[in-house]
């Protein structure tokens, strides 16, 4: 008897599956709070020179209004706002009469330092450590930083979860994510900082994985693609709160806190959530798996059905004929079959993740208060998702996956074509383009599940994150190329989506077939 016949049998969505999903609610609500805080955390508020502490003309000066003096010494850009980043190295006071016009005016870098505009930010990283201008680079690197330290922890955690178990190594990301986190708000230097995200990112990693396979290993096959997006709408409401506690805290060590303080509760519920029966089974823990589905059963009032499955069924349903065989990250590029599956959709995932922040970590750049667009952002997520599971029951995995990529490419392409001054039309099409990248991202967690067998599911969604977070690292990098030429990123952005859309046309459907459980599911399919 397969799994997926015995979770059939004992209940494939009942209250145990929801008690799982609601245990796993207060971790996973964390993870877009910290995915996304940069949004917030490393905004640039509008800055200036700083010249309080000018000594020319001290009599002139005395007499001049704050207006006067930042006309005199700070030019003024083409749009009419002052310079963030130059002012005269002379003042000129002529401007006091005349409009403000620094082209044949020799200017300098900023000496003393910035002002910056505290109105809808109280601190945040770049007024902490003066990160902007000539070091507006190190800003975006707190982002790039975060992310690499998910990428490596991705495959660690995937690795070690596939060898010691789900559940005791969700409780390792759950604590060390806490710890890492709270360090953070507690830096001292720009240093100290980057280091513990780093750290907090590789822990995050851990929930982000192990917490989505866990959920989907214990639905059956009628209700996977339920499990999927509704796990998946924990990522929603987390943006939506990371809105409100963003608005309400603007103060960027305060945010950090408030945002990873669900994880305490995480580490409380911990005591009641299962461990993978399919993973105790493929591992010859088959009287704990039993342990399991007993409770499985009798929690969604199947208990009767039980009478069938012993840990001797259990022992023969699918298990490796060696159960002290340990799996790695070779195995997945040993045989054909599965080595396809592994670089398609390590592409895939490259493609999904590197235009879904392309986008969500620009939320300054359509012309909005970067709350409402966060907001936007997020609201659109609610009925995108309600059509993407539909999709996916009716029609597939695999043109779910495809269409999403490419109509996010052609939303990126018409905004290429559209002004800046355009914010209207702007704004809606990259909420479409956010709306649609997020249907893949939905999609391709789910999909990638699927497509792994069991004894190697970890490590294929290990890889696959690594893959990913490679993309988002790379991401926010990629809008510094606006100074070389205004149109590359997005054309980058555009051109990797549509690329990886028509990649996923070389990966097999998925929809309404069984959890392969071994590698040779993958290249014998029975």
């Amino acid at each position: 008897m397969k799994f997926d016949s015995i979770f059939s049998e004992i209940g494939g969505f009942g209250k145990f599956q929801l008690m799982l999903i609601l245990i796993q609610l207060t971790s996973r609500i964390t993870l877009p709070c910290h995915f996304l805080l940069n949004n917030f955390i490393a905004a640039v508020p509008a800055h200036h020179c700083d010249i309080s502490n000018l000594n020319d003309d001290a009599v002139v000066l005395g007499n001049l209004t704050l207006e006067q003096k930042l006309a005199a010494h700070v030019p003024v850009e083409q749009d009419g706002t002052l310079s963030p980043c130059k002012m005269f190295e002379k003042p000129q006071y002529q401007h006091l009469s005349s409009p403000n016009s620094s082209e044949d005016t020799p200017t300098l870098e900023c000496p003393n330092g910035w002002v910056f505009d505290n109105s809808t930010y109280r601190s945040t990283l770049a007024t902490e450590w003066d990160l902007v201008c000539s070091s507006k680079g190190l800003n975006k690197a707190t982002a790039t930083i975060f992310f690499i330290g998910v990428m490596i922890g991705a495959p660690i955690f995937g690795l070690v979860s596939d060898r010691f178990g789900r559940r005791p190594l969700l409780l390792v990301a759950y604590v060390s994510a806490l710890i890492f986190a709270t360090i953070s708000s507690f830096s001292t230097s720009y240093g100290m900082f980057v280091t513990m995200r780093f750290f907090t990112g590789m822990s995050l990693a851990g929930i982000s994985i192990i917490s989505y396979v866990l959920n989907v290993e214990w639905f059956s096959v009628e209700h996977r693609t339920f499990s999927g997006v509704i796990i998946s709408l924990d990522w929603t409401f987390g943006t939506w709160i990371l809105v409100g506690l963003a608005y309400m805290v603007n103060e960027w060590r305060i945010l950090i806190l408030v945002a990873t303080s669900p994880l305490v509760l995480s580490i409380i519920l911990w005591r009641w959530l299962p461990e993978s029966s399919r993973w105790l089974a493929a591992n010859g823990k088959v009287e704990a798996a039993h342990y399991y589905i007993m409770k499985c059963a009798k929690m969604n009032n199947r208990s009767t059905c039980m009478a069938a499955i012993t840990p001797t069924t259990l022992l023969d349903s699918d298990l490796p004929t060696e159960t002290g065989q340990k799996y790695t990250f070779v195995d997945l590029f040993r045989t054909p079959n599965i080595r396809k599956i592994a670089i398609c959709s390590g592409i895939v995932w490259y493609g999904v993740a590197f235009t879904y922040y392309g986008i969500s970590l620009n939320i300054t750049g359509f012309g909005l208060n970067p709350y409402l667009t966060q907001f936007i952002f997020g609201i659109i997520e609610m009925p995108m998702k309600i059509g993407v599971y539909y999709f996916l029951k009716r029609i597939g995995r695999r043109p779910g996956q495809t269409w999403s990529l490419l109509t996010t490419g052609l939303c990126l392409f018409i905004n290429i074509f559209v002004p800046k001054d355009k914010w209207a039309i702007r704004t809606v099409v990259a909420v479409l383009g956010k709306a649609f990248s997020e249907a893949s991202f939905t999609t391709v967690f789910l999909y990638t599940t699927e497509l792994y067998p069991t004894v190697v599911r970890q490590n294929g969604l290990g890889y696959t994150s690594f893959m990913a977070r490679l993309g988002v690292s790379i991401s926010p990098l990629i809008a510094l190329l606006g100074d070389v030429w205004h149109l590359l990123p997005e054309m980058i952005y555009c051109l990797v989506a549509v690329v990886s859309g028509f990649v996923v046309l070389l990966l097999p459907e998925t929809l309404n077939r069984q959890l392969p459980e071994l590698i040779e599911d993958i290249e014998h399919p029975r």
